[in-house]
């Protein structure tokens, strides 16, 4: 049996007992999928996006408040034309909940997604205590005592006025949700979204516009939650503020994190422990301790602070990770899908300039990292940029891959001034790179990783992704990653942990990554540190077959040998500044190099 067998067999025999569960099982199990519907949200923002939010709760109110004011309020009866049907009032109410909390969570997102560190989730807090005093001071809305009165959903005529009948179609929702974010992960711009979490720089610089990303995610929790919410208002019927302040947003919090916050299945089983657990804690504390109170609050604080410390990335994963004992793998499809054609880079010819850097100034307050640089990188060539420890290489490597801006001067690529532009701009022109410091999805696959590099090379969105329209150009970026893996000698460690991998072998996967993109220009740093003898000499004729090919090749090493028998030119940095130009032998010879730098060890090196 496969997790997915066991899935399937799961819910359907949870379709079977349905029936026959009590009023009151059936009703707390219809809480648990609606909980879990906002606590996927939660999931996909906080485990998977890296954005922590405690504020959810008041999207759920304004779905629940959408509908039960369309269904009550008398001005929305004379604003319908005459014989409009009553059954259809909460369907209306589900989209203008759907409207308005779009048009909230965009607005507030564009707001607190700005933040960073513990600002965002106080920002979270501040809105979430705002909504629910909204909702409880507007009289349109009941004030503090609510509006009471909805109707029932109907489906076909048939009223869904109880949880044995409501109760499967919120399920449903739920699994459909699911099934729809899974798909989403499973595709390019799943790839993308895990790349926010501690990734966006690197993400930037594959092309990701990482900011429009984190908004679209904040969107996307902020629906599910408002559909919960809607759910929940024709489940209870009534509605008042009170399940929608900030407290129950912790306890949203609580079920992603406890459930396991970088799994969709934990937000279902997050949901399921916390449910049953405050329903039993309600009743057992106040006989314990002979009083009445949130006493559940104390006790959930003590979960996880036990959770966090035992099991860090939630319950789940344990779970899983326990069932593979007796769970096969799941097989893959079988269904053959024709890959797409993605898009192609025309190459410029060789010798014309892709990269230049005119008087290029950057000021750090009183700090000068680089003074008056001049610098081009041509097509079919590389180009090495050197000098000691200090010398500016590294800021002016952000500088011209748009991770940083120069304090003055121009940066020119393909032609285009890139002043002011982000790194996302200068990969769509056709620039691609590695870091320094090694920029990885450790926990996901080298393939996975590789593929982020081709992520402007593709262009289905995220409603193809979640309905799986987007198979043909998912097998053509897979394949053309896979096919970058094999070229830079990997092929084998496709499927490994990119983590799992020693470091010189992730500086490969980084290249490889930026060839997914098919680049123009390609910017290499340090790209030979933590490579043994055999490896340099595989990546060199690597860098040899892209120059042949048409592509320039930037290089920041500190492999003299490497670097005088790849480079066709090297340009030299001391302090921020230039100090010569030319070909390696030239560089070699050159007084103010040797003094200042390598000395008998250029001397030594071969041309």
């Amino acid at each position: 049996m496969t997790s997915r067998h066991l899935t399937l067999a799961c819910i359907a025999a949870l379709a079977l007992v349905w029936g026959f569960l009590p009023e009151f099982t059936l009703t707390v199990m219809s809480y648990i999928g609606l909980y879990a519907l906002v606590a996927s949200g939660l999931v996909m923002l906080t485990g998977v996006g890296g954005m922590t939010s405690f504020g959810q709760a008041a999207f759920v109110g304004l779905g629940a408040y959408a509908t039960a004011w369309v269904c009550t309020s008398t001005d929305v009866a004379g604003w319908l034309p005459a014989g409009f049907p009553a059954a259809l009032l909460p369907w209306l109410g589900l989209v203008l909940g759907l409207v308005c909390t779009y048009a909230v969570a965009r607005l507030l997102g564009t707001v607190t997604l700005r933040l960073s560190g513990h600002y965002l989730p106080l920002g979270t807090i501040a809105w979430g205590l705002s909504l629910y005093y909204i909702f409880g001071n507007l009289d349109v809305l009941g004030g503090f005592t609510g509006l009471t009165g909805l109707p029932p959903l109907t489906l076909g005529g048939f009223s869904l006025a109880s949880p044995l009948h409501l109760g499967p179609v919120i399920w449903a929702v739920l699994l459909l949700a699911l099934w729809a974010l899974n798909n989403l992960l499973d595709s390019r711009e799943g790839r993308a979204i895990r790349a926010l979490k501690g990734g966006r720089v690197m993400a930037e610089s594959m092309g990701v516009d990482t900011a429009h990303y984190r908004i679209k995610l904040f969107v996307l929790a902020a629906l599910l939650a408002a559909v919960s919410g809607w759910l929940y208002a024709h489940l209870q019927r009534f509605v008042n503020p009170t399940p929608f302040n900030i407290n129950i947003g912790i306890e949203y919090l609580f079920m992603a994190v406890v459930g396991g916050a970088g799994y969709l299945w934990g937000a279902v089983l997050g949901a399921t422990l916390i449910t049953l657990l405050k329903e039993q804690l309600q009743d057992w504390l106040p006989r314990l301790l002979g009083s009445s109170g949130n006493f559940e609050i104390i006790v959930f604080g003590l979960l996880m602070l036990f959770v966090l410390q035992r099991f860090a990335d939630g319950l789940w994963p344990r779970l899983a990770g326990w069932s593979q004992a007796f769970l096969k793998p799941s097989a893959p499809s079988a269904r053959a899908v024709a890959a797409s054609r993605l898009d192609q880079r025309v190459l410029p010819a060789a010798g014309e300039v892709l990269l230049d850097a005119r008087a290029v100034t950057r000021r750090f307050g009183g700090l000068l990292a680089n003074n008056n640089v001049h610098m081009s990188l041509k097509a079919a060539e590389v180009h090495a940029l050197i000098g000691p420890n200090g010398a500016g290489k590294s800021t002016f490597f952000n500088m011209i891959s748009g991770v940083d801006t120069p304090s003055s001067g121009e940066v020119r690529l393909m032609g285009e001034a890139m002043q002011g532009r982000p790194s996302r701009d200068f990969a769509v022109l056709g620039l691609g790179r590695t870091f320094q410091h090694v920029r990885l999805l450790g926990q996901r696959s080298v393939l996975e990783n590789v593929a982020l590099g081709a992520h402007r090379r593709g262009h289905r969105g995220w409603i193809a992704s979640m309905l799986r329209l987007d198979r043909a150009e998912e097998a053509a970026l897979l394949a053309e990653a896979r096919h970058q893996i094999e070229r830079c000698g990997l092929g084998e460690f496709a499927d490994r942990p990119a983590a799992s991998l020693a470091l010189g072998q992730q500086r490969v996967v980084e290249i490889a990554r930026a060839l997914a993109g098919q680049p123009a220009a390609l910017l290499l740093d340090e790209p030979a540190a933590g490579l043994r003898h055999l490896e340099k000499q595989a990546l060199a004729q690597l860098l040899n077959q892209l120059r042949a090919e048409g592509l320039g090749i930037l290089v920041v090493e500190h492999d003299m040998e490497f670097v005088m028998n790849l480079a066709d030119r090297i340009t030299v940095l001391e302090f921020g500044e230039v100090i010569a130009e030319g070909t390696p032998a030239e560089v070699q010879v050159n007084p103010r190099v040797l003094e200042a730098y390598l000395g008998g060890e250029l001397n030594g090196a071969g041309a």
